[in-house]
Order: C-alpha cells, then structure tokens, then sequence
C-alpha cells in the first residue's frame, strides 16, 4: 500500500475521467457538533477501470460513493462525472444524468414489490424512454444467474436473488459508471464469483467504470486497485492486490 494517495489538479483535463472527485468534503451538523465524514478527498477514476473502496467502520466510504454518485451533495469541494459538473446542476438535470449514465446498486434492493422481476430489471429504459426488449431483459437475467425468474415477484425471492435482480437492474443500460455499496453482501460465495465477474466484465469488454464499497477482500481483489479510507481521508491503495495482501493492509489501517 502507498504511503499517501496520490494528488490530482483542480481543473477538469482535456480527456475527462470517468469520474473526478476535487477536494471534497462532507460535513455533518447535529446537536451533538460537527461530525467530518470526508476531509479533502481528491481522486480520479479513469474511464473502464474497477476500484474497490474500503476502510474502517466510520472511515466515509459510504459517503464518498453517495457524493460521487450525486445523491448526496459535498459540503465543499467538486464532482464531475465524464466532463459534467454535478455541483449546482438542479434536480431534473441531475435525475436525467443518473438514469441516463450510471448505474446504482446498495444495501437496500429497492425493488417495487408490486412489478414482476422482469418489470424491476425493465424500470430504468422505461425512465428514460426507451422500449426495453424481453431479449435485453432475459439477457441481463440469465447473466446474474436469475433465468428463469422473469415472471415472478420480489417477495417470491430470497434475499440474495433480489440482490441480483437490483444488480440486473442497474446493468440494464449498460452506464457509463457503475456504482455499489456491499453489492455481494448478500449472496453466497458462488454468486458472489460470478456478479463479481460480471462487473469484471463491464470494465474489460464493455470500458464501464466500476467504483465498489466492501469489506470483503475476496471482492475486493476483482478491482484492480483498492483505495483506502481511514478518518474521512485517503490513506492509500493497493495495485491488483490479492486478498490476503488487501486484507494485510486493512489489518494496519485497523491498529
């Protein structure tokens, strides 16, 4: 692992990263104080790559993804997602750019129980108005392993399979940036292999960016570098570390 995270300019360069995260931060305000969930976090993601971010409990990896992913805003600092500067962009503007570029899975599945699984994986072409096709839909579902459940409903599902149907969902537009908090938290170590493969994938076929939040350095070592977070601060990363290795260097930041 690097002594310290490597720096990057303030301006956007001529060929965007995938993403660009410039001095953000994030502070909470509650009776009790202020509570710094980031301080100065400055990286970027380049275009079809995998990272993992992990740290410790209460280190801000969740708030970093949620930032990045424009569903929180930063108390300071600049996001931009492939040339676009999500800071000030108003509500419409930034909905339209979530469903059009990025994909989103986390801990809660979010599924409408009321729509088939078909219908859930559907969703997001139907938000941006495009006519999903049943091949499109049943192509997506049999790559996380779910052919075969088009027709039935979230609460017909265990927990796992809803996970991979969340996973479909967010797929489904093939975006440009693909973000997951825990996304194999709930599935067994086999379909953990195989959705982690999948996003494996997404980066080396389809040039998707991948950014995961986990605590599993068996997920961790799909990413080709790890990067991570202690304090609300980048404290280094790992380079196609084994799980072991990832592991090994969790185990510092923990001491």
């Amino acid at each position: 692992m690097t002594a310290t995270a490597p720096t990057y300019p303030s301006v956007v360069p001529t060929e965007a990263p995938a993403l660009l995260l410039d001095g953000i931060t994030k502070t909470y305000r509650s009776k009790a104080g202020a509570v710094d969930a980031l301080r100065g976090v400055t990286y970027h993601f380049a275009r079809g790559s995998f990272t993992a971010v992990m740290g410790p409990s209460g280190s801000g990896k969740s708030t970093l993804l949620q930032c990045a992913a424009g569903l929180d805003q930063p108390t300071s600092g600049t996001v931009v997602l492939g040339g676009t500067k999500l800071n000030g962009l108003n509500e419409v503007t930034l909905t339209k750019l979530r469903r059009e570029e990025m994909g989103f899975v986390f801990q809660a599945y979010n599924l409408l129980p009321s729509l088939t699984v078909h219908d859930n994986v559907a969703l997001p072409l139907r938000l941006t108005g495009r006519r999903p096709r049943r091949a499109d839909v049943h192509r997506v579902l049999e790559q996380v392993g779910l052919e075969g459940k088009a027709k039935r409903r979230p609460a017909e599902l265990s927990g796992g399979q809803q996970q991979r149907v969340a996973i479909a969902r967010a797929l489904i537009t093939r975006p440009s940036v693909f973000f997951a908090d825990e996304p194999t938290g709930a599935l067994d170590s086999g379909t953990s292999r195989q959705i982690l493969g999948l996003l494996r994938e997404a980066t080396d076929r389809a040039g998707q960016t991948v950014v995961i939040v986990t605590h599993d350095p068996v997920a961790a070592a799909y990413a080709e570098r790890v990067l991570f977070l202690s304090d609300g601060l980048l404290a280094g990363h790992l380079d196609r570390g084994t799980p072991s290795q990832i592991a090994a260097a969790m185990s510092d930041l923990e001491r």
